[in-house]
Formats: structure tokens, C-alpha cells, sequence
């Protein structure tokens, strides 16, 4: 099968296409035939990306870890996916993405694609969703009434963080820049901040939470406008090697999770939930995706990778 792998060259890490062996679903696995993939541009200087679980130095990766797709074998053990099913998920961070024609996963990973969306808008999905969702109801356990500051909210993940808190009842105040502050005020935001010419620590006042998507000094600045029972919830790769404990237990990774896919797919077709694509680049220019500003954009939003009809 056709798959972008990971190289490293004299210029930094690019990807190349290559011809590689099709793999095959293990017990309890399932092989699917990705139509779709979402690009998450810093995957490539991730850890998982250029080390084993164990830690040895890993060559030739395949990114994309989100898609959308059809079953295409299902491993022994497998119950309740069928071949054929058009689904959408993501898989392990250590195992080949699906910036390829066929990649494995595990049925917890994945449930069945939004009938609402194209495999390239379900693509968008799976990683910023659930990353959106766990940090604000699994781990900040936002409540209706509740103040919500959400740092970047035309970014991938703040997207879907907009939406969702206001879905919750919260009252969302969210950071953008003057291009999107529209387009962020109509996500549903109550308040809308352009960062570049404001302290949103003057507008914002106290929040109940914090939901960081940009880190650094954003990150430090924002936890004077928490109240003294807020939460801080941050997901920017450069807060992950911290050693501040205060850092290290408002950090956290997202993980797989069939009944929020659902659930997210339900709000999805419903149209209370949307999702936007900024980008769709055919499987010959993946690695353009990866490099900054090498695909044109139109709007906030993920650019994906087209894989298959």
C-alpha cells in the first residue's frame, strides 16, 4: 500500500511516499481503509512520533492519527463492527497513522462516521472533539452557569471547546485574532477577545475555568483570572515535560473513547455541533500539510488529507 513515512533529511523531517506492506488487524484489531486523515502539524517533533513505547529511537513513522473510513477486515474477537461500516476515530499515538490507505485501530477507538458529514469533514473531528470534551466535562467538570475562558478559540481544538461549553450552558469567553473574532462570536462565544490588542486578563475578570490550547506565557498569565476554586485545563505540547506539579495535573493527553464519538456524532448530525476544514490536500501533497504555510487556507479549521473516495 501507498503510506507517507517520516524521514529525516538535511533540511529537518519531511515526509516521503512510499510502497509498504499492508498491515493486518491482530486479535481484537481492525484494519480500516482510511478515505480521509487529519493533519496535526506539530505531530512530527512528538515524542511518540520519533520513539517506541519503550523508548528506542523510532524511524519511518506514519502520522495522521485521526480518520475517517471503511472497515476493511476485523480481527478475531472482533464484535459489533462489520465490514464495510463507514466509521471515523483515531488510533495509538505509537502505532502507524493513517496518512496511508489502510491503518489499524481498535473498535474502542472508533465509532460509526456522522452520516451528516463527508469522510473529509468527519476526518476533521475525532482528535480536537474528544480532546474538547474530556478536558472540559471529564476533567474541568464544567456546569451550566459556570465562566469558561478558552485561549484560542479559531484553533483546531478551541473550535469544538467553544461550541461545547456553550452546549453545557456556560457562559464562554474565548481569545482569537481580529480576523476571527466573528467567526469565534459565532461559534456561540459570549465574549470574544482579540489577544493581540487586549490583556484578557482585563476583560475576562474570574472564571470558574481555564481551557489553554496556546501554552506558554498565555498559559502562566492565565492563572490569576482563575476564582480560588477554578480549574486550569492545558493541552500545548510544551507544557508535557514539565516538572511544575501545579502544570503536570492541569495537563493532559487525550485518549480514545467510543461512547463520546458517538456522542459527538450525534451532536454533529443534529447540527448543534459543527465542524470546518481549512484545507483539503490530496495524498501526493501530504507533506505540504505538515510544513507551516505551505497550504493555502480558507477560514479556520483542520486541513485533511485525502485519501480515497
Amino acid at each position: 500500500m501507498k503510506a507517507m513515512r517520516l524521514t529525516n533529511t538535511t533540511g529537518g523531517a519531511t515526509l516521503v511516499e512510499e510502497s509498504v506492506s499492508q498491515p493486518m488487524p491482530g486479535p481484537g484489531g481492525i484494519l480500516v481503509r482510511v478515505c480521509a486523515a487529519g493533519v496535526i502539524p506539530t505531530e512530527l517533533g512528538w515524542y511518540p512520533t520519533t520513539h517506541t513505547k519503550t523508548g528506542e529511537t523510532r524511524s519511518g513513522a506514519v502520522p495522521g492519527h485521526e480518520f475517517s473510513g471503511i472497515v476493511a477486515a476485523v480481527g478475531d474477537g472482533v464484535t459489533g463492527v462489520e465490514i464495510g461500516q463507514e466509521i471515523y476515530g483515531m488510533n495509538d499515538w505509537f502505532a502507524d497513522g493513517a496518512t496511508a490507505e489502510y491503518c489499524v485501530t481498535l473498535p474502542a477507538s472508533i465509532a460509526a462516521k456522522p452520516k451528516s458529514l463527508s469522510h473529509i469533514e468527519a476526518a476533521s473531528v475525532p482528535i480536537s472533539a474528544l480532546t474538547a470534551w474530556q478536558g472540559l466535562f471529564d476533567r474541568a467538570k464544567l456546569q451550566a452557569g459556570e465562566r469558561v475562558l478558552v485561549h484560542g478559540g479559531a484553533g483546531a481544538v478551541g473550535i469544538f471547546a467553544v461550541q461545547l461549553a456553550r452546549s453545557r450552558g456556560a457562559h464562554v469567553i474565548a481569545t482569537a485574532s481580529e480576523q476571527n473574532l466573528a467567526f469565534v462570536s459565532g461559534l456561540g462565544a459570549d465574549e470574544v477577545i482579540d489577544y493581540r490588542k487586549e490583556r484578557f486578563e482585563d476583560r475576562a475578570g474570574k472564571v470558574d475555568v481555564v481551557f489553554d490550547t496556546v501554552g506558554g506565557e498565555t498559559l502562566q498569565r492565565s492563572w490569576g483570572t482563575l476564582k480560588k476554586d477554578g480549574r486550569m485545563v492545558a493541552i500545548a505540547s510544551d507544557v508535557e515535560g514539565t516538572d511544575d506539579p501545579k502544570l503536570k495535573a492541569a495537563f493532559f493527553i487525550v485518549e480514545p473513547n467510543r461512547e463520546q464519538l458517538e456522542g459527538v456524532a450525534r451532536t454533529l448530525d443534529e447540527g448543534t455541533l459543527r465542524t470546518f476544514v481549512s484545507a483539503t490536500v490530496p495524498f501526493e501533497q501530504a507533506g505540504q500539510a505538515y510544513a507551516n504555510g505551505q497550504v493555502s487556507k480558507v477560514g479556520p479549521g483542520k486541513i485533511v488529507v485525502a485519501i480515497a473516495e
